[in-house]
């Protein structure tokens, strides 16, 4: 029997290439969405092959968490992918993102609990949430890896006036969560399910949708002049010591192989390699020598802070993408889109 899955924003980037890859496996997919109305989205998941047999939109939000319960009834893994970007001005219960991610999180997991079906969650959280800046602010720690937390108590470069905002929410909203999914790891009480979070880079590649996400258009922002794009890849250079990137066909593939392993929890990091800003440059300028590079500004040059973790890997997984596969992946599909 086809196993039965819930996705949590599967009308976004990573979420309808996560549903697409999961109907090809043959599985039943239960995808949530702030609105079954917005047809570019729903059209498009709804057309995909094997949708009309195996797949159920449900319409829920992180702003009323207990509107995801009907959607995760009667499901084995539950992917939990979706984050507010944007403050939802009319709620009177939160007061910022951040605190509608958090609440959102405990409320999915005792739904699951409740369940008595689901087995495993899987969360897709954020690179930015691992920085591996030391506390004190004086330089950053040798490597990154899966202990490294983002402090939030200092001051980044180009993360007030020259940061993209929603690079922001990210960092604290998903890590936050991330750290509240880490708590229900480490708990010492019997726990009904496994939790596991992918911590992802810069996610590049194509799109299956008509449109552009916010993450390839900050890859080629040098390509691109977008300013805001750009403080975004210089923000996570200053955050990061590097530019984690991933392609996004090897993150939906991360997910799905967090699904099938026997048993599987904690946190892993996800990413093809660890370039700087300047490692993006030469590859658009060597690659793309008919694409005038608009925005040649970077920070941190010469500074490469690379992971020293292989925990996903060792467990079987393997990236088919390499960095400058996942550069050119995106170049080419901001090319396709009329963004180039």
């Amino acid at each position: 029997m086809s196993p039965v899955l819930r996705v949590t924003g599967g009308g976004g980037f990573i979420g309808s290439w996560l549903v697409r890859k999961l109907l090809d496996r043959g599985c039943v997919v239960h995808a949530t969405m702030r609105s079954l109305e917005d047809e570019k989205k729903a059209g498009l998941l709804r057309s995909l092959p094997g949708a009309a047999e195996r797949l159920r939109l449900f319409q829920a939000n992180m702003y009323d968490a207990d509107s995801f319960e009907p959607a995760i009834a009667g499901c084995e893994f539950v992917f939990l992918i979706a984050t507010p970007l944007v403050h939802d001005p009319t709620s009177t219960k939160y007061k910022n993102t951040t605190e509608a991610t958090v609440d959102a999180v405990r409320i999915i997991l005792r739904q699951c609990e409740r369940s008595g079906t689901v087995k495993r969650v899987i969360h897709t959280a954020s690179v930015t949430a691992a920085s591996p800046l030391r506390e004190d602010g004086t330089g950053y720690k040798d490597f990154t890896n899966e202990s490294c937390w983002t402090p939030l108590n200092l001051s980044y470069g180009f993360s007030n006036v020259h940061l993209d905002v929603r690079i922001r929410v990210v960092q604290v909203a998903v890590g936050e969560g991330a750290a509240e999914l880490q708590v229900y790891n480490e708990s010492t009480e019997p726990r009904a399910l496994e939790v596991v979070t992918l911590t992802c880079g810069l996610v590049g590649g194509d799109t299956i949708q008509p449109y552009l996400c916010s993450s390839i258009p900050v890859i080629v922002s040098p390509l691109t002049g977008h300013a805001v794009h750009h403080n975004s890849l210089l923000f996570m250079q200053a955050l990061l010591g590097s530019v984690p990137v991933a392609h996004v066909e090897d993150v939906c593939e991360a997910h799905a192989f967090c699904m099938d392993q026997p048993s599987m929890a904690g946190r892993f990091l996800c990413a093809a390699g660890y370039p700087n800003m300047r490692d993006l440059l030469d590859r658009f300028v060597s690659k793309y020598p008919e694409i005038k590079i608009q925005l040649e500004q970077v920070t941190g040059d010469g500074v490469r802070v690379r992971a020293d973790t292989t925990k996903l890997e060792d467990l079987g997984f393997r990236n088919r993408y390499g960095v400058e596969e996942t550069l050119d992946c995106s170049v080419e599909c901001a090319k396709r889109l009329g963004e180039l």
